[in-house]
């Protein structure tokens, strides 16, 4: 059956896969409970009749707050089949986002987890007037549960059987179905607003590259309020693989060993981590052991998709080894097979790309935007579209192009409806002949066969000038300075100076390990940050990085921070994205001690005429 609205899943998988046992399943009391795809059409049905039961209405807006579980999925079908506004809301908002979202979206019912998101959100509901309805997933004393919205339906299926099936038969692809405020790493989230073919033109586009089977799990751990996170769950259902749902973050290694996993979807800073770990596993290693695993690394950062077939005899024989002696055995500690993950929100260092390449796991990196549904681009690793340091071949159906200032523009059945509320902001970003603009620059690139790939250079509303009229673009210094192992985090400063210098959090695994093996005495993180030694580590790091840049882009000078860098403590969006102008606030007194400034820089010529001359640190191109 075609699919062109979000809750023809429903039909498509009883149809497809009526056998199978667990399209959805979560942890409950420590043992998975399975759902069945005729268990998910029916809950979603019920569920759909208890919110006409309670006195919902085609276009009323319903918030959810939820961990990912099986339970999202109900509500999230039930609101689509019956013309409801499902806003997903993330659950580490602040009170005044969600005060924010309350508002501006009109929202009549609430439906939170738990009773620790309720506590979260009290606050903002506290200050409105009139403030929605609130029910809870799990039992919370004193709050209606969303189990009495299923007894509802249960009870009424008779009544509201055909109302639900009528109201099913009048959605449209191009209707209004779901409200996604975005995470942002500036200002109050704005309300996108997407259709039932925003959503299933781009779940449909890019599961075509995806080879997974109705036979393959997959864990499902980021947001499913997250447009990326929901659309590869669209996706995985298209395909009738088993989803599950991790129990938390903390848990996530020990349910891919569970499930025996075939893929999941993450962030980079998550494949970072793994990665990390995985690293910093070899440091109690000694001897032959210890050189083999760390020549393990060494081997797959010259893993290269696209010289496969070409690579030497010894490559190959190398390659069976450390499969042997390593890669295997990091697949067993998530789950033991081949996997396939997908990745986007910021770009992932290549180093990390090629070495899981090497070990079995391959890395699907896109790039879209809430506003596309989200998907634009995606590298296809198993069938050879793929060119590491892009995001990939554009999908079917979608339509890309520059403007003359080289930002990124797209057009087709994949961009959203338009911001809620905000006619005036849609008509910036959306022009006369429909050509969605992104804020990010970018190029197309050739690969040695294929298509042509799309590169991100960084945003558009990121680049800035240095006094001298040079521009520097400072994700691309930063991707690149993340590239290090010894380098958590980073924000690129200069702006309107005479050179570039950099904010850096540093990756305090990696930094003990080497101040270990330098038998180096220290109190905190802080006395290590200043001691000489580490002071001059981070030159030479930095040095090195400055080898790939024009002299007017080369970090002059650099800061570290002993403070981490969350997004539980703002300083990261939830897709962990630096959030610039929070770090540039908090960070404004050690960027004037950069530049000599007694107060920030202004944005004024005349602080050109107020720079002082910097020492070059020693930086010397000598090895």
């Amino acid at each position: 059956m075609e699919i062109t609205r979000t809750f023809d899943l429903l039909e498509h998988l009883v149809n497809e896969y009526p056998d199978k046992k667990d399209i959805l399943a979560s942890k409950e009391k420590g043992e998975w409970v399975r759902y069945s795809t005729h268990d998910y059409y029916k809950y979603c049905h019920y569920m759909a009749y208890g919110l006409l039961e309670i006195g919902l209405q085609p276009g009323d807006r319903v918030i959810t707050i939820s961990n990912n579980c099986p339970e999202w999925n109900f509500i999230d079908m039930a609101l689509a089949m019956t013309g409801i506004i499902h806003v997903p809301v993330y659950p580490t908002l602040s009170p005044d986002n969600y005060l924010h979202i309350f508002t501006h979206s009109g929202a009549r019912f609430v439906l939170v987890s738990n009773n620790i998101l309720l506590r979260r959100i009290r606050p903002a509901l506290e200050k409105m007037e009139n403030p929605p309805v609130v029910y809870t997933l799990a039992p919370v004393e004193g709050e209606h549960r969303t189990l009495e919205i299923l007894k509802a339906g249960i009870a009424s299926r008779e009544k509201y059987s055909p109302i639900v099936e009528q109201l099913k038969e009048n959605i449209k692809p191009d209707d209004w179905t779901t409200l996604i405020y975005t995470s942002g790493t500036t200002g109050m989230p704005k309300g996108v607003m997407l259709s039932h073919r925003n959503l299933c033109s781009n779940f449909l586009a890019h599961a075509k590259v995806n080879p997974m089977t109705s036979q393959c799990r997959v864990l499902s751990f980021l947001p499913l309020n997250h447009m990326y996170e929901r659309s590869m769950n669209y996706h995985f259902q298209y395909k009738g693989c088993s989803i599950y749902y991790a129990e938390n973050m903390g848990t996530i290694q020990q349910n891919l060993a569970e499930i025996h996993a075939h893929g999941f979807c993450a962030v980079p800073r998550v494949l970072e981590m793994v990665y990390d770990k995985l690293y910093a596993a070899g440091k109690d290693f000694r001897g032959l052991k210890k050189k083999i695993y760390t020549r393990a690394f060494k081997h797959g950062a010259r893993y290269d998709y696209t010289l496969l077939k070409k690579v030497s005899l010894g490559y190959q024989l190398s390659q069976y080894f450390y499969e042997r002696m390593v890669y295997r055995h990091w697949r067993e500690r998530l789950g033991g097979n081949r996997l396939i993950v997908i990745t986007g929100s910021s770009s992932i260092q290549p180093r990390i790309i090629r070495t899981f390449a090497a070990a079995g796991i391959n890395i699907y990196e896109g790039y879209g935007l809430s506003e596309t549904s989200p998907v634009i681009a995606v590298n296809n690793p198993v069938e050879g579209y793929v060119k590491i340091g892009t995001v990939g071949p554009v999908l079917s159906g979608v339509e890309v192009s520059f403007a003359d200032d080289g930002e990124i523009l797209t057009r087709g059945p994949h961009v959203m409806l338009g911001y809620y509320k905000d006619p005036e902001y849609t008509a910036q970003v959306i022009d006369s002949d429909g050509w969605f603009h992104t804020g990010d620059v970018g190029e197309f690139v050739s690969g040695l066969t294929g298509p042509r790939y799309l590169r991100i250079t960084d945003r558009k509303k990121d680049i800035f000038k240095l006094s001298a009229g040079k521009y520097i673009a400072p994700q691309l210094l930063e991707n690149k300075l993340r590239e290090s192992e010894y380098i958590e985090q980073a924000m690129v400063v200069g702006e309107n100076e005479k050179s570039v210098a950099v904010i850096i959090s540093p990756n305090f695994n990696t930094l003990h390990y080497w101040a270990l093996k330098y038998h180096m005495h220290y109190r905190d993180n802080e006395k290590l940050l200043a001691m000489p030694e580490t002071k001059e580590k981070y030159k030479k790091v930095i040095d090195e990085i400055n080898r790939d840049f024009a002299a007017h882009e080369q970090i002059k000078s650099f800061r570290l921070v002993a403070d981490e860098w969350t997004s539980a403590n703002g300083l990261l969006s939830p897709t962990l994205k630096i959030k610039r102008n929070i770090l540039m606030e908090k960070y404004k007194g050690l960027i004037a001690e950069i530049y000599g400034h007694t107060q920030p820089a202004s944005n004024s010529i005349l602080s050109a005429f107020r720079s002082v001359e910097l020492p070059n640190f020693g930086f010397s191109r000598k090895k």
